[in-house]
């Protein structure tokens, strides 16, 4: 018995019958991806705050936040401010959108990687400015902060990205880099009056020496953006290692029982790098506490993949578990202002 073959226009029909039910399916399934997207879009409307070395600064109720200016790091450090820590506003300091103004306190160029703190009944902002470190202070969080005085920490070396910890024992320590033989971080203790650094208690703590520290195996290896907290009497000190332009750029943690050292580096570091978070150049942050006091963790990214500047500002929730620093990678933010 012979059957004939079926024509191709009897094919065409057959196929389509075939993919009917397929099609059916999936036109309402892609309707639904393009109104997610349109969904995630409406969640990201409005501008990145471009802000690189960042830091925030719980208050009243009020986060403000500072930076290195990503349009101009000459001119000084706006702030910005929210109420959710996801919408800012800004900028909003007292001296036109500025807490701290060029003129007001030490430096003429290069205003990196403020701190405000509170102590004593005012408020202070440690900061790096011509690469030598300098705290002014204000009566406000919006500033304006200024000096008496417009002078920096003495030092033999040049030196940048200042971190104030108060110890639970009264004592005042003030974590930094220095610029010798590469970007190595230090500590020392300060004066009651924040003036100066105590020499005799200088001591350094961590220098580029891990693979994942120096990707590029570059001849002036870079370790930088301390952050320091005590818990349960172990001291975290996070850090950022590589070149900032460098898309490895990166955050680890070491820790220790002392605010002097020596401190042992986690051996899971980096805790918040690209592949992490699928952004390049992630680091040089702050910690602090949310309204609920939970950890949080402010840093900056790359602009994008093909372009560092100007830098983004994120937050990331973080968590200790086991005496190891856990950074929740699915639920980092970041900071837009409408």
């Amino acid at each position: 018995m012979s059957v004939d073959k079926p024509s191709m226009a009897t094919l065409r029909q057959i196929m389509l019958f075939l993919l009917m039910p397929v099609l059916y399916v999936t036109l309402p399934a892609c309707a639904q991806q393009e109104a997610e997207n349109e969904d995630a879009m409406e969640k990201t409307e409005g501008a990145s705050i471009l802000l690189a070395d960042p830091a925030i600064f719980y208050h009243e109720g009020i986060y403000y936040l500072y930076g290195t200016s990503g349009t101009d790091a000459n001119q000084g450090f706006e702030v910005y401010t929210s109420r959710d820590k996801l919408s800012w506003e800004g900028p909003a300091g007292n001296a036109n959108g500025y807490a701290l103004s060029k003129g007001d306190a030490f430096g003429d160029r290069g205003f990196w990687a403020p701190q405000v703190f509170q102590y004593d009944g005012r408020f202070y902002m440690a900061y790096t400015a011509n690469e030598n470190i300098a705290i002014a202070a204000a009566s406000h969080p919006l500033g304006p902060f200024r000096q008496q005085e417009a002078i920096a920490l003495e030092a033999a070396v040049k030196q940048i990205d200042p971190f104030v910890f108060f110890d639970d024992d009264g004592k005042i320590y003030l974590y930094h880099v220095r610029l010798t033989e590469g970007n190595r971080l230090f500590v020392a203790e300060m004066e009651a009056d924040l003036s100066a650094i105590k020499e005799e208690t200088l001591k350094e703590c961590i220098a580029a020496e891990d693979d994942w520290e120096n990707t590029q195996e570059v001849d002036w290896p870079v370790v930088e953006g301390p952050s320091v907290f005590k818990e349960d009497g172990v001291y975290y000190f996070l850090y950022s290692a590589n070149d900032f332009r460098n898309p490895d750029y990166a955050v680890g943690f070491a820790t220790s029982n002392s605010p002097l050292g020596p401190w042992k580096r986690y051996e899971g570091n980096p805790i918040l790098s690209q592949p992490d978070i699928n952004h390049p150049g992630p680091g040089h942050g702050d910690l602090f506490l949310d309204e609920s006091g939970k950890m949080q963790y402010v840093f900056h990214t790359h602009n994008n993949v093909g372009a560092v500047a100007p830098r983004k500002t994120a937050i990331i929730p973080l968590s200790i578990k086991e005496k190891a620093l856990r950074m929740d990678h699915h639920n980092f933010e970041f900071l837009m202002q409408p």
